[in-house]
């Protein structure tokens, strides 16, 4: 076995063609291959255009050097190591002027003689080695390929419904929302709802100005604002549109208590007297060389920020999103004005920070590009501006959102990808159909037969890295289009076939949500939740179930074969994160909501 992956010099002129499957004016969606024939351990790859290319968004990889023409892109950590015969599919949208996709072709640095399919060898000439996916017709707005056949959602065009719930969404939306509970940081109130979580990270600061409170990420003490501003803003807008799902699960108190952490945590980020805006607290490398308890943390958390020397508007337009969200929410939801007015004064002086500061914050914050290296930018700032307009009704948000609204038909929804709910919300504003074009192709993309791969069990499976929360996050999308008036049948059914799987209609018939129902995760991958209150020693390795029940965490989940390991040493399956439960609780209002308005259809058929 290899432990290192020798890297050469190769030209373009050996580059295969890259996979075109889609494009709009402005934009493009292909892919390429990675082939390993022994085990990798990281890779890099050229891609070259014909024409200049504005921007690239890309999740499996980060780019790390480009010209207009050139762009070089890398593994990102949880993709470097690739077993013998191993393809890794890289998908990636590229933005550009004009209509017509640009020709493109792709070369792996590799060590070998170089063979098809973009793979890595183990010869010892040391040339590079090429790609060789098959390059698709230039077709304007049109849909991905089938990467999986299967009996399509037939669309509706009336909403239909009465049916009673298969699952108890209630209950399950009340865990989701301890599961943030348990995620707080700083010196928590004395109504904390989770018994085994204590004050800690209390001094969090940058000299002297107090940044405590907070979620943190995931099963780890990091604070990573741009995931954690992503998921409060689709929390947020579970809340707004669906209220009465919450009043009918009897949790709306709750949730308003829950929302109202991170959102004290960012007014204290931003510091409009000296227009920074903090962004992360605390190191991943070191916090990942811990294993323990919050509350028994000693090392260093430095904190990080973006300023007009060292942009990163798109954690600022998601920071905005989720203030003027949160407006909107205390204004109307939980009945907080003083609160709510708060939130909208620093909303409007972040988005004036944000246009002025156009950049992506993870080439400036190398703290931060390791764990979420962030992709583009203008997909935050036109969610940013379309939650200003609804927050105002001032035309010069909406001409904002309009402007930079990136078109097509997205990856995924997710926290490096907001052009989702960039369209829902410009759709919400002017029903224009373009947006609504937009929203279809991408909940027609998760169908079985759309593009994106479905188990045999059915879970729509973007990514082997938290599918159930790409899965999650569309049935989400799909729930409010369905509210809005689009293909609500259609489009209630996926959200359901999606949240079902993730409640029991699985192979395993068990919740991937801990705490739902008697068959859940026993070992997810977190700190808090595996170390006994009891000591200050504990270990990854530890055996047993984990002693504390990280109530309402939705663990990563299967691979797309539906086989998962209930394993905490396996980051990839069975981590939970603040961004994998909240498409996933607002998609819970949702279906709670269609419930509790006679707006339900029945539940599909379970796969298993």
């Amino acid at each position: 076995m290899l432990s290192l992956l020798l890297l050469v010099c190769v030209t373009s002129s050996l580059g295969a063609p890259v996979n075109i499957l889609n494009s709009w004016n402005g934009g493009f969606q292909g892919t390429f291959t990675v082939h390993a024939d022994h085990a990798v351990h990281g890779w890099k790859a050229h891609l070259t255009f014909d024409k200049p290319i504005d921007s690239l968004e890309i999740w499996k990889a980060t780019v790390v050097s480009h010209s207009p023409t050139e762009w070089v892109v890398k593994n990102m950590p949880w993709d470097a190591d690739l077993k013998p015969g191993e393809d890794l599919v890289i998908e990636f949208i590229g933005h550009m002027s004009g209509d017509q996709a640009p020709q493109s072709t792709y070369v792996i640095e590799g060590a070998g003689a170089g063979s098809s399919s973009g793979t890595i060898g183990t010869g010892g000439t040391g040339s590079g080695t090429t790609g060789s996916a098959t390059q698709a017709p230039n077709q304007a707005n049109t849909q991905p390929p089938a990467a999986h056949t299967g009996n399509p959602i037939t669309p509706g065009s009336s909403s239909t419904g009465g049916s009673a719930m298969k699952y108890d969404y209630g209950k399950a939306l009340g865990l989701s929302i301890l599961f943030f509970d348990a995620q707080r940081s700083g010196k928590l109130p004395a109504n904390n709802p989770i018994p085994w979580r204590g004050d800690s990270a209390v001094n969090d600061n940058d000299q002297g100005h107090d940044l405590s409170g907070g979620w943190y990420d995931a099963g780890d003490h990091v604070k990573f604002n741009l995931p954690m501003a992503f998921s409060t803003w689709v929390l947020e807008w579970g809340m707004l549109k669906f209220k009465d799902g919450y009043e009918a699960a009897g949790q709306l108190d709750m949730a308003c208590d829950m929302i109202k952490w991170p959102l004290e945590y960012f007014l204290k980020c931003w510091v409009p007297s000296k227009n920074t805006l903090y962004v992360q607290v605390g190191d991943g490398n070191s916090d990942h060389s811990f294993w323990g308890r919050p509350e028994n943390m000693n090392m260093a958390r430095p904190a990080f920020k973006v300023t007009p020397s060292c942009k990163g508007s798109d954690v600022a337009g998601d920071t905005v999103s989720a203030l003027a969200a949160g407006y909107l929410v205390f204004k109307d939801v939980c009945q907080d004005t003083a609160f709510a007015s708060k939130l909208l004064t620093a909303a409007k002086s972040l988005y004036t920070f944000t246009k002025s500061n156009r950049g992506i914050y993870t080439q400036c914050v190398n703290a931060a590009a390791q764990f979420y290296s962030s992709s583009g930018e203008k997909d935050e700032v036109a969610t940013a501006a379309a939650w200003m307009y609804k927050a105002t009704q001032e035309d010069k948000y909406l001409t904002d959102a309009k402007s930079l609204y990136p078109a097509g038909t997205p990856w995924g929804f997710a926290w490096n990808d907001a052009n989702s709910g960039a369209a829902l919300l410009l759709y919400e504003a002017t029903k224009d159909d373009t947006y609504k074009r937009d929203i279809e192709a991408f909940v027609k993309s998760y169908l079985p037969g759309g593009g994106i791969q479905t188990t045999p069990c059915g879970l729509a499976w973007r990514d082997q890295w938290g599918p159930n929360r790409y899965a999650a996050n569309a049935a989400f999308i799909a729930a409010i289009a369905a509210e809005e008036g689009i293909e609500p049948d259609s489009f209630k059914n996926f959200a359901m076939s999606q949240i079902n799987y993730l409640l029991g209609d699985n192979k395993y018939h068990m919740s991937y949500e801990i705490g739902f129902g008697s068959k859940f995760p026993q070992h997810p991958h977190h700190r808090g939740s595996s170390c006994p209150t009891t000591t200050t020693q504990c270990s990854i390795g530890d055996p047993g179930p984990n002693p504390n029940v990280l109530k309402g965490g939705l663990v990563g989940g299967p691979d797309n074969g539906d086989n998962y390991d209930d394993r905490r040493d396996d980051y990839v399956k069975n981590e939970v994160a603040c961004d994998y439960n909240a498409g996933f609780q607002s998609a819970l209002a949702g279906l709670r909501h269609f419930a509790a308005n006679n707006a339900l259809p029945p539940a599909p058929t379970s796969k298993c």
